[in-house]
């Protein structure tokens, strides 16, 4: 059994004062109420040394923790029951964990409370998803109206070799150098790393206020415990939001090496940018790794360009084993955002102008039924194609770590994807060089597909 530690604690950081109605439903257990889901967040919170990507494992493994909100006059309490113990030091948590658990409260009341079942954001609609997304990003003041474009969001996986890691911080330290701000999905791994050498960076430029943005979701957070870089944290209720809230708030986009999940940013990302609405919108994205990546991006290029057509190529950029080039690349890129803003009279700190089509804003539940239903064919626009893979890649995510998936595939199998012949065979191996190369799961941890191709 794990050690586990029970106390008292008050919030920490950016948590507003609740109702008393508010407290009720976060105490309320029942299948309307908020308390499975805040127990859930707030135990990957404070889970935060143990590496796992295994949500329902973590469950298990800490089945009597429990979290109580309690309304006092001063403000509200959390009673934790049987927390991990690496939380705390000598009996007190650890401040950064401690302001990480108050943005899980912050951002689950406020979704509940503001934007769900709220006439005022119609979340069938293109305007309603944007306009929650901005609103949830305000709320957790991640919105910063005086400050210049900064924002470089990475993507890659949580699982990467060491070689990789090692990358991703001097990528980060190079762009730190230059002042440039880190926002990743703040899990481990690619996720980590670029924080890790921006701060060291930002520390030698004595920058103070830098930002280490961290974005996630309830489905991912559980498998992917915020890193302790992260001093801005917010939780989107879906995945959608919380891709949205990526290519709205950053300024540019570095992709390191990753398995499904980084598949399925990309395909969401160059899904967006290829819409002919956006064609002309600078926004500077690059694909890097060390020299033993250069297989990897060659494989990742030539699937998305027999998918989505070669014009998709004029999106992004491969540099391989070049940290200052990829920094300086970057803060051009961004510079060049700026002066188009600029011209534009757009907002620096959310890109309001870029469309974002339905398809991409949807909540995908990724039922066997609805994997099946996927498709996977080129007798559609490109930008309809990524949105459906990226959708398939968001299935596999689930399956490989998010608890309801991982349940589902233990009570129904694997899922069932469908495609034409040439896809299918590309997609294929596309999967199979993420198995092999060890990108499914954590290293040491053996990978049982959860997926299959028919």
């Amino acid at each position: 059994m794990p050690e586990t530690l029970s106390t008292i604690v008050s919030p920490e950081g950016s948590l507003e004062v609740l109702s008393q109605s508010e407290v009720n439903r976060l105490r309320d257990t029942s299948t309307s109420g908020l308390h499975d889901l805040v127990r859930r967040c707030a135990l990957a919170i404070l889970n935060c040394d143990t590496p796992t990507d295994d949500g329902l494992a973590v469950m298990e493994a800490y089945q009597d923790f429990d979290i109580e909100v309690l309304q006092q006059d001063r403000g509200i309490r959390l009673k934790l029951s049987n927390a991990p113990a690496c939380a705390f030091v000598d009996g007190r948590m650890i401040r950064g964990v401690r302001e990480q658990l108050s943005a899980v409260l912050r951002d689950i009341v406020y979704v509940y409370n503001e934007i769900q079942n709220n006439p005022k954001f119609d979340l069938e609609t293109n305007e309603g998803s944007t306009n929650a997304v901005f609103h949830i990003l305000r709320n957790a003041s991640t919105l910063r109206t005086a400050q210049e474009p900064s924002m470089v969001v990475c993507w890659g996986g949580h699982s990467i070799t060491r070689e990789e890691y090692d990358y991703t911080k001097a990528v980060g330290y190079h762009m730190g150098l230059r002042g440039l701000d880190i926002c990743t999905g703040c899990g481990p791994g690619a996720m980590k790393g670029p924080m890790k050498g921006a701060n060291l960076a930002h520390a030698k430029q004595r920058r103070k206020d830098s930002r280490y943005l961290g974005i996630s979701e309830p489905g991912i957070i559980a498998a992917e415990s915020p890193n302790p870089i992260v001093n801005e944290l917010v939780i989107m209720p879906d995945i959608e939001k919380r891709l949205e809230a990526f290519v709205r708030i950053g300024h540019g986009i570095v992709v390191f090496p990753g398995g499904v999940g980084t598949a399925e940013e990309i395909l969401y990302l160059l899904g967006i940018l290829m819409h002919p609405k956006n064609r002309d919108i600078p926004f500077p994205v690059i694909f890097t790794g060390p020299e033993s990546a250069q297989a990897y991006f060659q494989r990742i290029d030539e699937f998305l360009r027999y998918t989505l057509g070669e014009d998709v190529g004029r999106y992004y950029r491969i540099v391989v084993d070049d940290p200052v080039t990829v920094s300086r690349l970057m803060r051009d890129g961004i510079q060049e955002v700026a002066e188009f803003r600029r011209q534009q009279n757009d907002a620096f700190y959310f890109n309001w102008r870029l469309n974002i089509e339905r398809g991409f804003q949807e909540p995908f539940e990724p039922t066997h039924e609805a994997m099946a239903a996927l498709a996977l064919h080129h007798d559609q626009p490109n930008h309809l194609l990524a949105a459906n893979l990226r959708r398939a890649f968001s299935g596999i995510v689930a399956g490989n770590v998010k608890e309801p998936g991982i349940r589902a595939i233990a009570a129904r199998g694997p899922f069932r994807l469908h495609a034409e012949p040439e896809l299918m065979s590309r997609l294929d191996a596309l999967l199979t060089s993420f198995v092999a190369q060890g990108r499914m799961k954590l290293p040491g941890k053996e990978y049982v597909p959860c997926y299959t191709l028919g």
